[in-house]
């Protein structure tokens, strides 16, 4: 079972059927039905490392300003309770909490309400470590490793390049010369050595590519996962919009 990170971008995209969504649809179509997805998003950013445990997770909408149709959108994929604590299990010696509160974000159901419309694979949702420097969140991608050969399919759900302050949104296609920067270094460390993907946050750009750490942690499981494995990652979507977004895409170990 391959492992794969989607740059999610807006929560529209869960509407929305353009280039994105294709290739999402494309991915889920394309892999084997697994047992569960394990899913690592942006916007679960907290001091703990947890693992959604409840048989049927709530669908948060996390976000304000948008249509009334998005504030209705639902994706009512079961939980998992057993691959939640076969999470923990493997996660060890990092302590994963059995969270009984959280649910699905946004970040989670934007993605595969196109790769798996029928939201009848169970999901369970990995919370990031805010308290941890990013050498961790590697490390336990490594770790998680081993899932991938039990069924689960692990999806990090993110952006590479995530500054909303600097956004231009008349500019649809395309990032600012220092987001694409910052984009193209990402993919060379991605698919030359995804070990030392952390060592982004030495490049010069990372301070505007990356100004608060939680939409770009997702990536680092993916390339703690082909590190691990020693599969070289694959992009199956590329590029910037709007200037300071990325949607640049990975999988790991994908026929």
């Amino acid at each position: 079972m391959p492992a794969a990170f989607l740059g999610h971008g807006s929560p529209m995209n869960a509407l929305e059927h353009n280039s994105y969504t294709e290739t999402w649809q494309a991915f889920g179509a394309s892999v084997e039905r697994p047992r569960a997805i394990l899913a690592v998003s942006a916007h679960w950013f907290v001091n703990a490392t947890a693992v959604t445990a409840m048989a049927q997770p709530r669908v948060i909408h996390d976000f304000g300003g948008f249509p009334d149709e998005l504030f209705a959108f639902d994706y009512p994929a079961p939980g998992a309770p057993d691959v939640a604590a076969e999470v923990a299990e493997i996660a060890r010696p990092t302590p994963v909490g059995l969270d009984q509160s959280w649910g699905l974000d946004h970040g989670t159901w934007s993605v595969l309400a196109h790769a798996f419309p029928a939201a009848d694979v169970p999901v369970v949702q990995l919370s990031i470590d805010a308290r941890q420097p990013l050498e961790f969140h590697v490390s336990l991608g490594a770790r998680l490793a081993p899932l991938c050969e039990r069924g689960i399919l692990v999806v990090g759900s993110g952006n590479v390049v995530h500054n909303l302050r600097r956004i231009n949104w008349g500019m649809t296609v395309g990032g600012f010369d220092w987001a694409q920067r910052f984009d193209d270094a990402a993919r060379e460390s991605m698919t030359a050595a995804p070990g030392d993907i952390a060592r982004l946050a030495e490049h010069p750009d990372y301070p505007l590519a990356v100004p608060t750490p939680d939409h770009f942690i997702p990536l680092l499981y993916i390339a703690g996962i082909a590190a691990a494995t020693g599969a070289t990652p694959e992009v199956i979507v590329d590029g910037c919009v709007m200037g300071s977004l990325s949607m640049t895409s990975y999988t790991v170990g994908a026929r």
